[in-house]
C-alpha cells in the first residue's frame, strides 16, 4: 500500500493535497506535477511511502533541479514508485547506463577480471545480490541528499533516524502535520 502527498509552502503555511501517482513515469513527469501544486515558486515537496518499507522525499524549489531523499534504496528499487526516484544520478551510475544487466549478462562478481572485491567480506554478509550483480547497484539503506529538510527543521541526524510513520513526523517537523493528515 502507497501513501503519496504533495506539500506546497504558501506564504499561509503548508498545503497539502492527495496525488495520484498513476501517470507518472519518470522524475520529471512527478517534478511536473509538484510544481503545478503552486502557481508561484514555492517550496513543493512530494511524500512517498510504502507500507514503513520505505520513503521518498522530493523537493522543488521553483525551477530548479529536485532534490530526492530515499530511506532505503533497496526496497524502492522493487517498487515501481520507488523506480522513479532512483536516478542514475542519485545511485552513482552513468545516465542510461544498466549496471545491474551488464553484470548478470557477463555473470561477473562486479569487480574488474573477476577478481573477488577486497571489501568483499565485510561480515554482512551482502557481497552479491541473488541475480550476481554487484551489491553496490542499489544499495541497502538511505541515498540522496540527506540534507534536504535541514533548512526546514529536519536535521540530517533526524532525517536519518526516521522509520516508522516517517511522513507523520516530517510533517509534525515542519508543522503541517494537520494538513497532512487531511490526505491521508
Amino acid at each position: 500500500m502507497y501513501f503519496a502527498a504533495l506539500l506546497a509552502r504558501t506564504e499561509d503555511g503548508w498545503e497539502a493535497s492527495d496525488t495520484e501517482l498513476d501517470d507518472v513515469e519518470t522524475l520529471s513527469d512527478l517534478a511536473d506535477l509538484a510544481r503545478e501544486a503552486t502557481p508561484d515558486e514555492d517550496t513543493v515537496l512530494v511524500l512517498i511511502e510504502q507500507e514503513d518499507a520505505w520513503f521518498g522525499v522530493v523537493r522543488l524549489d521553483g525551477e530548479e533541479d529536485p532534490r530526492i531523499y530515499v530511506s532505503d534504496a533497496a526496497a524502492a528499487a522493487r517498487s515501481s514508485y520507488g523506480e522513479i526516484l532512483l536516478t542514475d544520478e542519485l545511485l552513482g551510475r552513468e545516465p542510461g547506463g544498466d549496471d545491474t544487466a551488464d553484470l548478470d549478462s557477463l555473470d561477473l562478481d562486479g569487480t574488474e577480471d573477476g577478481e573477488p572485491d577486497e571489501d568483499d567480506d565485510d561480515g554482512d554478509g551482502e557481497g552479491a545480490t541473488e541475480g550476481g550483480g554487484s551489491a553496490d547497484s542499489v544499495p541497502h539503506g538511505p541515498v540522496g541528499d540527506t540534507a534536504i529538510l535541514d533548512d526546514l527543521g529536519v536535521s540530517v541526524k533526524e532525517l536519518l533516524s526516521l522509520t516508522e510513520d516517517a511522513l507523520t513526523e516530517i510533517a509534525e517537523s515542519l508543522g503541517a502535520s494537520e494538513v497532512l493528515e487531511t490526505v491521508r
